[in-house]
């Protein structure tokens, strides 16, 4: 007896046999540009000239959508419950259908954003696979998406959408672009243009795109590169209020911003712990301790 789908999709088949691309949106509730970019992909992708399949999927993670949230009933982030467990809680059976669905594909694109506490500045990034073909194909689709920065990082991330696909041999990306509880129409038409640019990378569909250079293309073999929010968290709880934008470059030492408390009479000043490029801001004021405040690309390792 077929086991129910959790989460919906659609399947775009092309009329010339070719490779397998799935496209993932909502693997977090709250993330919300994804979701519509993917569903824009099933009509702006015109089937008569699609070379093999496209599988979109605009909500992985129904539960959390609809308690919009950025994790389900279990409270387990689907980002690390990969490839998660048939028999498990709502959020690792999600994982376990979702990663046979990776199984199944040739390529990987998974979109996010900053949710509803945060905000990211576009970019792509995917993992420095230890197979020089499934790097170098990372990479070209990593490009292709089209965006600013284009970030490589570790391997050794488990947990997660791309760990899966790592180990199953599947070449994937992932981008992040927006968030703060909205859902921006620039990030979900980039997405969409990137989305099509990246078949047309992989020659499944003929469509013309300027492709565009990005500012920073940065490879980051550290073990924790990719982690976004292991750095430059809150000293203490309060309101913070950011003293820089995404995309500034920041040298270590500098503000982020104060984090004041109830009365304003209390202020501490926080300090970048890295050097590079701002990609991404807390949005949301309030802050627990050792919450995230931002996320630096790093443009100089000491």
């Amino acid at each position: 007896m077929p086991v129910q789908s959790l989460f919906q999709s659609v399947i775009l088949e092309g009329k010339q046999p070719g490779p397998h691309l799935l496209i993932l949106g909502g693997i977090h509730g709250d993330e919300y540009e994804p979701m519509a970019a993917v569903r824009k992909l099933i009509t702006s992708i015109d089937k008569s000239k699609l070379t093999g399949k496209v599988t979109l999927v605009p909500v992985v993670n129904e539960p959390a959508y609809e308690r919009t949230s950025r994790t389900g009933p279990d409270d387990l982030d689907l980002a690390r419950t990969f490839p998660g467990s048939p028999d498990g809680t709502i959020t690792e059976q999600i994982a376990s259908q979702a990663t046979q669905l990776i199984q199944s594909a040739d390529y990987l694109i998974d979109l996010h954003t900053g949710g509803v506490i945060s905000n990211l500045a576009p970019f792509s990034g995917y993992t420095l696979h230890s197979n020089p073909e499934i790097l170098d194909m990372q990479r070209r689709m990593a490009l292709a998406l089209n965006l600013p920065v284009v970030w490589g990082t570790s391997a050794h991330l488990n947990g997660r959408s791309l760990s899966a696909a790592r180990d199953l041999g599947v070449p994937a990306i992932y981008a992040e672009w927006g968030g703060g509880s909205g859902c921006n129409p620039e990030a979900v038409s980039g997405y969409t243009t990137g989305c099509l640019s990246v078949l047309a990378e992989l020659q499944m569909l003929e469509v013309s795109i300027e492709r565009k250079s990005p500012l920073y293309h940065i490879e980051d073999d550290s073990s924790e590169s990719g982690h976004l929010q292991l750095h430059n968290n809150a000293p203490v709880a309060g309101f913070f209020e950011p003293a820089v934008q995404l995309m500034d470059r920041v040298q270590a030492g500098d503000a982020l911003g104060t984090i004041s408390s109830v009365l304003g009479d209390q202020n501490t000043t926080v300090s970048a712990n890295q050097t590079g490029v701002i990609l991404g801001l807390r949005t949301l004021p309030y802050v627990e301790q050792n919450e995230w405040l931002a996320v630096i690309l790093e443009t100089e390792r000491t």
